[in-house]
């Protein structure tokens, strides 16, 4: 049922970071990510490449930068 939630979420986000998707589910990443690991070998959803950061920056949070977007079929 979760894994459903979530395929929608991101169909209806199109692009949504993990850190979107933690605050929306109510859920840590280590809960998250297996079930992303799922939509990605269904060919659902696919990781979009991780930005470099300035040099020294610690301001961003690398789940705000780790970015999912939706590639299935719409509903």
């Amino acid at each position: 049922m979760i894994l459903t939630e979530i395929q929608e979420f991101i169909c209806q986000s199109r692009q949504v970071s993990l850190a979107d998707m933690k605050l929306h589910f109510r859920m840590n990443e280590e809960t998250l990510r297996p079930m992303l690991k799922k939509l990605l070998k269904k060919g659902r959803i696919r990781q979009l490449p991780i930005p470099q950061r300035c040099d020294g920056c610690i301001c961003c949070h690398l789940d705000t930068l780790e970015v999912y977007e939706w590639v299935g079929i719409d509903k």
